[in-house]
């Protein structure tokens, strides 16, 4: 059964996962994926960065507040990484742990949309976006994007939530998505955006699903591993020759 992610807006209400949407939770998101993940996420995150091989330039597609993007910076010490988000409050959000992480040398935000990036073909060696492909309206058009501005062999490594329809824990994590992401969020934000985040999360596809998505946007799919009991995938795809 499908799930309607996008319910009727109030008059001048954010769409549910844009950047407007983002921009009135920015400051607290990062402890909020802390307490809601258990801390989780941030080895997730690491696995993703580390497997785009040895980028030297390298393109964070929904960057947020910056996590990953430090997080590659400090991984790849010779890299450089240009960070593009649709939330300009996210983005301020992300320029001040730069700042204070001395990465400003080799970090650049900007604000931009994953289906149009202001970026040369073939212009890095790798591409992620954690979290975001699923806030992104054209899916297709932001995985042609990032096809498009990696180099033909370089790596585009997506992390993404999911929720689990098979396995012992499946009703466990589902109670989790369907429950307690919403609730503790809605609670520690003070807001309603994370009653978006749970039907996000059952509405994207199952990972046979989204690989075929990624492969007739011209990517070669070449891994997809599973996290924690299937609640997050990393799906990680190779960038084919332009024709």
């Amino acid at each position: 059964m499908s799930v309607d992610v996008q319910a009727p807006l109030a008059p001048g209400a954010p769409r549910g996962g844009s950047g407007a949407m983002f921009d009135g939770i920015a400051d607290r998101y990062d402890l909020l994926n802390r307490i809601i993940s258990l801390g989780i996420d941030q080895r997730w995150r690491r696995k993703t960065v580390r497997s785009l091989g040895e980028p030297k330039r390298i393109l964070d597609v929904a960057t947020g507040t910056a996590d990953l993007a430090i997080l590659a910076a400090n991984i790849f010490p010779k890299a450089n990484i240009v960070g593009t988000d649709p939330s300009v409050k996210m983005l301020e959000v992300g320029e001040r742990k730069v700042e204070k992480a001395g990465l400003s040398s080799r970090i650049t935000l900007a604000q931009g949309s994953a289906e149009q990036i202001d970026e040369e073909t073939d212009s890095f060696d790798g591409a992620t976006i954690a979290f975001g492909i699923r806030n992104v309206p054209d899916r297709q058009a932001g995985l042609r994007e990032m096809a498009r501005v990696v180099r033909p062999g370089g790596r585009i490594a997506i992390l993404e939530l999911g929720e689990p329809r098979t396995g012992l824990m499946g009703p466990l994590a589902r109670f989790h998505i369907h429950t307690i992401v919403p609730v503790l969020g809605g609670l520690l934000s003070g807001s309603k955006e994370y009653k978006y985040l749970q039907r996000s999360i059952a509405a994207f596809p199952e990972p046979d699903e989204f690989t075929a998505v990624m492969e007739s946007a011209g990517l070669e799919v070449i891994e997809v591993v599973p996290f924690t009991f299937g609640v997050c995938h990393l799906y990680v795809g190779q960038a084919r020759k332009k024709a």
